[in-house]
Order: structure tokens, then C-alpha cells, then sequence
């Protein structure tokens, strides 16, 4: 794409996107790298490679196209193969009579063009995108290959009955037998398959689940199981022995539970599955917890934190000692916080530590460790030891007794920043939690810095209904949720005007539709920060109930968890009926 500097230089100045003080600076760095200015800007952060290319499209007058969240026709985006798709960062999106439409991140690569025209017998139009559009697109290759994934699985298991009926009403199958039947081709496939579908659905855990007469497979995704298809009951022992062979589990028992893991790489993504094996009456049950190996990237805002809540957990992290506590149920999003706080504070300057069960996501210079309680190696040990490492900052993955609670306030007593998790409903019930674990009030007092509850709800996808609440409604929604806070908080972040009122307040309900089912994508946190201040310091040395400190911290300006929900339902995340769904106490 031919643009001449001075072209480009002016108009990048008039648009704003650049002060003038950093155009001038990057303008110099140009001249002595003998770089374009465009480059330049780029490699100096002052714009994305997207903002480029869409001035670039502007300037040279080619349409700009946003493939965000758009379900593309699969007989359309198939006219390009997926390999040149995504070697040349190109796609098909819209064919005319005699024409097709391909958005690019390069409209110069000629040699692409060429191949599409030759293969399609068609005039090709090439049109700009950004990289998220394309990433985007490439996975529709991916999730129109869904509706194959069920016959791949149902011609796979018709071949396994000859194996399975070898063994079928034996107890005590050996070694060898089972070994054989995991890695009979038939069964590789299967679970290779079930493996993919989950990465592609973008699930959390797989359910393997043996019933009477079938075997029955569900995927968590967004928070929700969802049935996705059954396997004949034949599939059962085998899937499992592939799953065990995976996993380094031993194949011979079935009486007692085994836990294990392995790794997959799929489009240049490490996804690793925790396996959780139990015996139950039809046979044993499986299931798989899916972890991306890559914590990087997330920021605090992206997890759902904002306004007040944001500025305490940044106030905490800057204390040299003391600790960061987050709780909430399994599932909850506990420990992809703390690793996002933990990436924010990990630079060079610092040394970090880790004791978890198990290491979710790897970390570049974090020195991360496993416990492993079979050998008496404990997060209590581990714990121990750590100290002995000159760490600054540490990591425990769990607070589940009086020994580790004991170890965690005294590292954070001679200079260590500790984070950890705690299970306990709200933010407030950490500390008669710890109290119950037989630490002294006055350490309490002394440690914690910050705690933050948690719950994931589901995210709206693009596709919603607007709606306003009425006069009964509110009232209703009075009753739990205190609309003055929540209104207040809304004008405070400029979310609405000065002069809004509740009744003119768009708020916004799923809409099913082709591309997303149940009309939600994703999911978001919603949260409740509490920061131990003086008073609250002094209500816990009183040995107030955790209901007194959830009010003084209130009156601090801290938002429930619910009143976070009703703050996200306003800026169209999600609806009040997701977030009552998940706080349901």
C-alpha cells in the first residue's frame, strides 16, 4: 500500500490520533531508522497496527470492514481454503454475481489475490480489516466444523464395539487389554475430537458421564452444562483408558479416584486438561477442567473491575507487605485475578513465588511450584520453604487451614506482599473466616490489606433487547438492591448524565439468535471490594460479625456484589436477571 509520507504525516496530524509533540519525536525516529512514519508511530505505541491500516484504507479510498462478532456464510468463507485464509490473513465475506468481497490486513499481497481469482472465477474486491476481524473469521472455519464433530464421534464408536466386547462384564480387564483398547485408532479419534470441540466451544470442563444405557458428554461453557452429545455405552471404558493413558493414570484401577493432567496444542494455543477420575454405579465418571496456559494479557478492567473497587486493589498492591485476598466459590475467577495482579506487579525489580494446586497458567519469571500432598508436600511446607527464597511478593493458591492461614500472616508480618484465596461468600466473611482458622484479630488487623468477592455472570452477546424498568419493578428491585449507591456510582464514572433518573435508563435482555443461542458470549466478573480502614480495623478488634463490617465498609462507598451486577446490566454486559441468577443467597 503506496502512500506518500506527507500524505500520510497530515493527515494523521489532522485527524488527532497523535499530539504533535509525539508526531515530531516519531517523525525523527523515522528519519534515523529509515522507517516510514507509520511504522514508526507503530513501533513507538503511539497507535495500533489497526489504527494504520484504517487510515491507510481511508487515504487510499478502499472500504474499511469490521468482521467483529458477524456470522459469516460458511459456503462463502470456504471459497477461500482455511491454510491461505490463514497464511495471508485473508477471507471471503460477501459474493455478488460476479464478484467476491475479501477483507485483508494487506490489499498489496498480490499473490493471494491472484490464487482467489484463479480458484473462484471471480473478480475479487479486496477490502482492509483489522486483526481481530480476521482472528474472528478464521475461527468460523473452526465452528461450522462443529455439526461434523457428532458423526466423526458416531461412526468412531460403531467400530468399537468389536473391541469393547472383548473385555465387556469383566471386572479385572489387565493391563495390556485396556492399553490396547486406549490406543485403538477409533478411540484416539474420539477423544481428540471431544478434546477439540471444547477448545473451539470455548468450555471450562468436559463431563464424561457413564449412564445405564448410553454414556453422556457435557461442556461447561459460560458457566452453564449443556448436554452435547451421547456416546453408546460400549465407548465408555475405552474413552476413559485413552483419558487415563493421557494423564499418566493407571489403567488397571477402577475402585478408587484418580486425579491427573496432561497438555494439547491446538492453532498455536496451549490448552492444559485437569483430569478428575471417580468411580460411581454405572461405571467411572470423568471430568476435565480446561486451562489456557497464558495468564498475560488480562487487565483488571477486562475482569470487571472499575471505579472504586479498581483504585483499592491498586492501592493494595502498592504496599510492600500485607496481603491481597480473594474470595468466592470454585469457579469463580478467584485465581485469574490474583494471576492478573500478580502479571501487573511482575517486573524485573521483584522476585515472585507460587505455591499452588495445581499451576493453572504459566508465568515468564515467576518461580512457580506444585504441591503435592501424597508426599507430605504441602501448601503449608511449601509455604515454609518459599520464605527461604528471598521472595518479595508470594503467591499461595489456596488458604485452606490453620497452619497455612498461621504461615500467610506471618510472611506478610517480616516483608512479603502475600495473595491468596480464601472460600467464603462475600468480602467481608474473610475475616471471621480467618479468625475461625485461629488467627488473632490484632494480626488480622495488621495484614490484610485488601478483599475482594467474586462472581462470574454471563456477558450479552452484540444482539439484545432494550427495555426500562417501571415504577413496580424499581420498587421491587428496591428491596435488595440499593438504587441510590447504584445510580450514584453511575453518574461518579460518567456511565450516565448528571440528570439521569431510573426510569429513563435503557437496560437490556438476550436475544436468542442463529449465532448464539441463548443470546449471551462470555462471561465478566462482578465484584465487591472491601479495604481494611482504621474503622473497619477497629470493628474486627471489637469482634464484629462480618455483617457489621460488610455495613461500615458500605458506608466506605464499597458496592455489594449485587450492586455491581445492576451497575454492569446499565452498560448493556449483562441483564439482572444473570446477575440474580448468580447471587442467589
Amino acid at each position: 500500500m503506496f502512500i506518500e509520507e506527507k500524505q500520510l504525516r497530515e493527515f494523521i496530524a489532522d485527524s488527532s490520533l497523535v499530539s504533535k509533540t509525539d508526531l515530531e519525536a516519531m517523525e525523527k525516529q523515522a528519519i534515523e531508522k529509515k522507517i516510514s512514519i507509520g511504522t514508526a508511530l507503530v513501533e513507538g505505541g503511539k497507535i495500533t497496527e489497526d489504527d494504520l491500516r484504517k487510515v491507510q484504507a481511508y487515504i487510499l479510498g478502499i472500504p474499511f470492514v469490521n468482521l467483529k462478532d458477524q456470522r459469516l456464510d460458511f459456503d462463502i468463507l470456504s471459497m477461500i481454503p482455511e491454510p491461505i485464509a490463514r497464511n495471508h490473513n485473508i477471507v471471503a465475506f460477501r459474493k455478488k454475481d460476479d464478484s467476491l468481497e475479501v477483507a485483508m490486513l494487506d490489499t498489496d499481497d498480490l499473490t493471494a489475490i491472484d490464487f482467489i481469482k484463479r480458484k473462484v472465477h471471480l473478480k475479487i474486491l479486496p477490502r482492509l480489516t483489522d486483526s481481530q476481524s480476521i482472528k474472528s473469521a478464521l475461527l468460523q472455519y473452526q465452528k461450522s466444523l462443529k455439526a461434523e464433530f457428532g458423526d466423526i464421534i458416531q461412526k468412531e464408536s460403531a467400530s468399537l464395539r468389536g473391541v469393547s466386547s472383548i473385555t465387556q462384564g469383566e471386572d479385572n480387564q489387565n493391563t495390556q487389554e485396556l492399553k490396547k483398547m486406549a490406543e485403538d485408532l477409533p478411540v484416539v479419534r474420539i477423544v481428540d475430537t471431544l478434546l477439540k470441540h471444547a477448545v473451539i466451544q470455548n468450555s471450562s470442563d468436559i463431563h464424561i458421564e457413564p449412564m445405564e444405557n448410553q454414556v453422556l458428554v457435557r461442556y461447561r461453557i459460560d458457566g452453564i452444562l449443556h448436554d452435547t452429545m451421547t456416546l453408546p455405552k460400549n465407548a465408555g471404558d475405552s474413552v476413559t483408558a485413552r483419558i487415563k493413558v493421557l494423564s499418566n493414570l493407571k489403567l488397571d484401577e477402577k475402585r478408587l479416584p484418580q486425579d491427573g493432567r496432561f497438555k494439547i496444542e491446538l492453532n498455536n494455543e496451549k490448552v492444559s486438561f485437569r483430569v478428575s477420575i471417580l468411580p460411581t454405579y454405572f461405571g467411572e465418571k470423568t471430568v476435565m477442567r480446561l486451562l489456557r496456559d497464558s495468564a498475560t494479557g488480562l487487565t483488571l478492567e477486562g475482569l470487571g473491575f472499575h471505579g472504586d473497587s479498581l483504585e483499592k486493589i491498586h492501592a493494595g498492591m502498592k504496599q510492600r507487605a500485607g496481603m491481597i485476598l480473594t474470595t468466592g466459590p470454585t469457579g469463580s475467577g478467584k485465581t485469574t485475578t490474583l494471576y492478573t495482579v500478580l502479571d501487573i506487579l511482575n517486573t524485573p525489580e521483584v522476585n515472585i513465588s507460587t505455591v499452588e494446586d495445581p499451576i493453572e497458567y504459566q508465568m515468564t519469571r515467576v518461580n512457580q511450584t506444585q504441591v503435592k500432598p501424597e508426599i507430605g508436600f504441602t501448601f503449608g511446607s511449601g509455604l515454609r520453604s518459599l520464605v527461604r527464597q528471598d521472595p518479595d511478593i508470594i503467591m499461595v493458591g489456596e488458604i485452606r487451614d490453620n497452619e497455612t492461614a498461621n504461615l500467610a500472616v506471618n510472611a506478610s508480618l517480616t516483608g512479603h506482599l502475600v495473595l491468596s484465596t480464601l472460600h467464603t461468600n462475600s468480602a467481608a466473611g474473610a475475616i471471621p473466616r480467618l479468625i475461625d482458622m485461629k488467627i488473632e484479630p490484632f494480626l488480622v488487623v495488621s495484614t490484610v490489606n485488601v478483599v475482594i468477592a467474586q462472581r462470574l455472570v454471563r456477558k450479552l452477546h452484540a444482539t439484545k433487547d432494550k427495555y426500562f424498568l417501571n415504577s413496580d419493578t424499581l420498587a421491587i428491585l428496591q428491596k435488595s438492591v440499593d438504587l441510590v449507591k447504584v445510580l450514584k456510582a453511575l453518574k461518579d464514572e460518567k456511565i450516565v448524565t448528571p440528570d439521569t433518573i431510573w426510569e429513563k435508563i435503557p437496560l437490556f435482555k438476550a436475544h436468542p439468535s442463529p449465532e448464539c443461542k441463548d443470546g449471551y458470549r462470555g462471561r465478566v466478573g462482578i465484584s465487591e471490594t472491601l479495604k481494611i480502614s482504621s474503622a473497619v480495623k477497629e470493628l474486627i478488634l471489637r469482634g464484629a460479625s462480618a455483617g457489621e463490617i460488610e455495613l461500615q465498609g458500605r458506608k466506605e462507598g464499597m458496592l455489594s456484589m449485587l450492586e455491581d451486577g445492576i451497575f454492569k446490566a446499565v452498560q448493556g454486559v449483562t441483564t439482572i436477571e444473570e446477575v440474580f441468577r448468580v447471587i442467589s443467597e
